[in-house]
């Protein structure tokens, strides 16, 4: 990721009347590892559902996204949820696209090393922007899917949601589709725990942000004056994730200089929980019909089948 990008991001964030940073930015190599560890507490949920309902409902999942189909995933693309994917489609050609070059390249290797048949054509880029692919030769009757699991979704402004399905929609064009991980509108007591761990992972993974600017772009913050915050903001249907400065104080990032009160804090995340009729409505917007549902058994989980309009 270019440092220029990532230190402009910062600035920026830093300069809000509510400071801010992109969650984009939490994945460096130390944050991706504390997510995998997320991904693994008992509190966190949706890792777990969605690989359940993924495994459950595999064969009709393939039947909807058309086996051999040219499949496209926004992220590096390992998981197991992919892999199984990739099996039960046997697409003719797929594309990872990651902001990690790094990242985009150890998956798509070792994708490579397990599926010998797959053809791989690994894409750097920010999904979050508008976003060329490549169209590949011979394309003709076969369908174009994008996958989008994890409720990534979720991490977007609605606004910002609804065009990148616009953007997808674009991608897959008529007689294409999507599948998209969302998570559901829940007790708050569940949402809380998710993203309050008994072992303060998601703590460290919040703090790790700061450690990274420290590390990338030679800021001072002291990461034992900020404490993780994260709570479900009910009208607004969103877990936001907060860093607290628990005391007044300034911090420097080259020639910049950041004032902060004492309970200020920094944005660095939403997560959207949206029920079903209300996602529905917003792929809707963006040229998508809702065919497909399929959630885990407890509810806590669904996973879209939306078809291009």
């Amino acid at each position: 990721m270019p440092a220029d990008s990532f230190r402009e991001d910062v600035i920026e964030g830093l300069s809000q009347p509510q400071k801010c940073l992109p969650p984009k930015y939490f994945y460096d190599a130390a944050g991706s590892r504390l997510f995998d560890r997320i991904c693994r507490l008992p509190e966190y949920y949706p890792t777990r559902a969605e690989l359940a309902l993924t495994r459950r409902h595999l064969a009709d999942i393939a039947r909807f996204a058309v086996r051999g189909c040219e499949l496209i995933e926004y992220g590096s693309g390992e998981s197991l949820k992919t892999r199984l994917l990739l099996k039960a489609l046997r697409p003719s050609v797929y594309v990872p696209v990651d902001i990690s070059s790094t990242a985009l390249a150890g998956a798509a290797r070792r994708l490579s090393a397990e599926f010998a048949w797959l053809h791989i054509f690994a894409v750097v880029g920010d999904f979050s922007q508008p976003l060329r692919l490549p169209v590949f030769r011979q394309r003709a009757g076969r369908r174009r899917v994008v996958y989008f699991p994890g409720s990534t979704i979720g991490n977007l402004a609605v606004q910002e949601a609804q065009a990148f399905l616009s953007m997808s929609r674009a991608q897959v064009g008529a007689g294409g589709a999507m599948l998209i991980g969302v998570d559901v509108k829940k007790d708050a007591n569940a949402l809380h725990a998710a993203y309050n761990d008994a072992r303060g992972v998601t703590a460290r993974f919040n703090l790790n942000l700061l450690a990274r600017i420290n590390r990338e772009l030679g800021a001072d913050f002291d990461l034992r004056r900020f404490r993780h915050y994260a709570f479900y903001n009910a009208p607004l249907g969103r877990v936001e994730m907060h860093l607290v400065s628990l005391a007044r104080q300034a911090v420097r990032i080259g020639r910049h200089r950041f004032e902060f009160e004492r309970g200020e804090t920094i944005h660095t995340e939403n997560s959207h929980k949206y029920a079903v009729d209300e996602f529905r409505a917003l792929a809707g917007e963006a040229g998508f019909r809702g065919v497909r549902l399929w959630q885990d058994r407890q509810g806590l989980f669904s996973l879209h089948g939306l078809a291009a309009e």
